[in-house]
């Protein structure tokens, strides 16, 4: 099937990659098939695949142009309902077996996952699944050519210490997006660190994470001021940011 779409959710379909990942976690679903919500639902994509499994989808979605490129694209399917509107605006009247919310990006800090999914779960059956399931966020200690923050599509750095996971989540959970944490790492070579890489694995279900993507999470690179550093050296930061509230809410410090 060809899909319209804006040129961004044309980006996303090109991912061979990150559109198998979310195919197969959706055919992988085995429960309940009365309801599904597909929450920013973009292109449609998702619908389409949900919608042989589920009596009934519902699929929002904020932007005009992309809603007008689903309602399209999905015009053919009659358990399909395509609806032009903000999630935390929608009127749920249901609960659903499943939802869909892939508004993903590098430790959930510049999309709206974490405020769309604490509004939207509430609207979910006592037994049902959300696809995404989660994700794990992990850091490393980096020594960076661009000075500024910047996702990892080309960007040349070095990198000085293993990779760490510093936090994971499961979004059935209720999440406060308000996060800080303090990392300890170890520096496993002589250097001058001026930054910090984050990667986020998303768990798609109890068995299929998937690794970043061009089009799924790529890493995160957060400058830190100038540090020299010598191997085995242990490397003390603080780092908080608001999930939603994008990347100017990032901050750091050495402790």
């Amino acid at each position: 099937m060809k899909f319209k779409a804006t040129s961004y959710h044309f980006d996303l379909l090109k991912d061979n990659d990150r559109l198998s990942v979310l195919y197969e976690a959706i055919r992988d679903y085995n429960q309940g098939t009365d309801l599904a919500y597909d929450l920013g639902c973009g292109s449609g994509v998702l619908s389409y695949f949900l919608s042989s499994k589920f009596n009934e989808v519902i699929s929002i979605e904020i932007d005009q142009k992309a809603f007008r490129c689903a309602e399209e694209n999905l015009l053919d399917f009659d358990n399909v309902q395509v609806i032009n509107s903000n999630v935390l605006d929608y009127d749920f009247t249901r609960k659903a077996d499943l939802i869909v919310c892939e508004m993903l990006d590098t430790a959930l800090i510049d999309e709206e996952e974490i405020p769309v999914l604490n509004f939207a779960k509430r609207f979910l059956k006592d037994d049902g699944k959300i696809i995404p399931q989660g994700i794990i966020n992990t850091v490393e200690l980096v020594h960076l050519e661009r000075h500024h923050i910047h996702w990892d599509e080309g960007a040349n750095y070095e990198t000085l210490s293993d990779e760490v996971a510093y936090s994971q989540f499961d979004f059935l959970d209720d999440i406060n997006p308000e996060f800080k944490t303090e990392l300890k790492l170890k520096a496993n070579n002589d250097g001058l660190v001026n930054g910090l890489k984050i990667t986020t694995y998303t768990k798609l279900n109890e068995n299929l994470i998937a690794g970043p993507l061009p089009m799924l999470n790529p890493p995160l690179l957060i400058p830190l001021d100038e540090k020299h550093i010598n191997v085995n050296d242990f490397i003390n930061v603080e780092i908080k940011y608001i999930m939603g509230n994008g990347i100017e809410s990032i901050k750091t410090k050495y402790l």
